[in-house]
């Protein structure tokens, strides 16, 4: 008999305001929760879902503003999101995953390992900062955005997230992605610039306790490496690795990706144990 499948759900994280998440058939296979960049839905994580579907009932969900969930009005906070996601699991009745946050998605999860730790099994931060500064820049462009809409963003955005050789290598899939930055809803992707404007994770990463993978790409130029080794040296026994990818290493390198994954994975099994 064939496994179920994975189904679509919105899930009410606040009155009034739900979000889709892709919730997979029951097992008792260890969860993970994919957690996207900003201007991206959950189909930036196909290629890895592909790779560890077989391995893990992976949930994952439209950030507010994105995709198919609600966008209400901004602005957001990190705090909002990271509850968002802690209502996610409530509503599924999950006690504890394997958190994998890429650029927006990674500083949530740094706000739940730093703030609802008894959630996480382990953690893996890829392409992302404690912070993300200048905050002028998020204001700006959330200011354009609320005027203007998404289709200005798109091509600049694909430049910064994939390097010139994918771009080639891959149209069909840059093609996706360019129509997921570009169908992002106005005031949701305007609201997680005020989230990344103003959000500070790098004083509470001290408070990060379970297993931890930092990923970068090493063409990334949102969030080079350097980035990378600033949230290693705040977490105590955090380990990084960097990918032959831009700033999308999930779609870009996704066997690598994917291979990190697992080892937090690993981590986390080993921990419980």
């Amino acid at each position: 008999m064939a496994a179920a499948a994975s189904r679509i759900e919105r899930i009410e994280v606040e009155p009034g305001v739900r979000l889709a998440v892709e919730v997979p058939a029951a097992s008792s296979k260890p969860v993970v929760m994919l957690s996207s960049s900003i201007g991206a839905s959950m189909g930036m994580w196909d290629e890895i879902s592909d790779r560890l579907s077989d391995q893990a009932r992976i949930v994952r969900y439209d950030t507010r503003g994105h995709g198919k969930s609600d966008a209400p009005a901004g602005p957001y906070t990190i705090e909002r999101l990271g509850l968002d996601a802690v209502a996610i699991l409530d509503a599924l009745d999950i006690g504890q995953v394997v958190f994998c946050g890429l650029s927006l998605g990674g500083l949530t999860g740094m706000w739940l390992g730093a703030n609802r730790s008894e959630r996480l099994a382990g953690l893996v931060l890829a392409n992302t900062a404690a912070n993300f500064p200048p905050a002028s820049m998020w204001q700006d462009r959330a200011a354009a955005v609320r005027i203007n809409g998404m289709s200005a963003l798109v091509s600049p955005t694909l430049d910064r997230w994939f390097t010139k050789a994918f771009r080639e290598r891959k149209p069909e899939r840059i093609k996706q992605m360019a129509e997921m930055v570009g169908a992002t809803s106005s005031e949701g992707y305007a609201g997680c610039c005020d989230v990344l404007a103003v959000a500070d994770l790098k004083p509470s990463l001290s408070d990060i306790s379970c297993p931890v993978r930092v990923i970068c790409g090493a063409h990334d130029p949102s969030t080079p490496p350097t980035r990378g080794e600033e949230i290693v040296a705040g977490i105590k026994s955090a380990q990084m690795a960097t990918l032959d990818a831009a700033h999308i290493a999930a779609v870009e390198a996704p066997d690598a990706f994917a291979g990190e994954l697992r080892k937090i994975m690993s981590r986390a099994v080993s921990a419980a144990t």
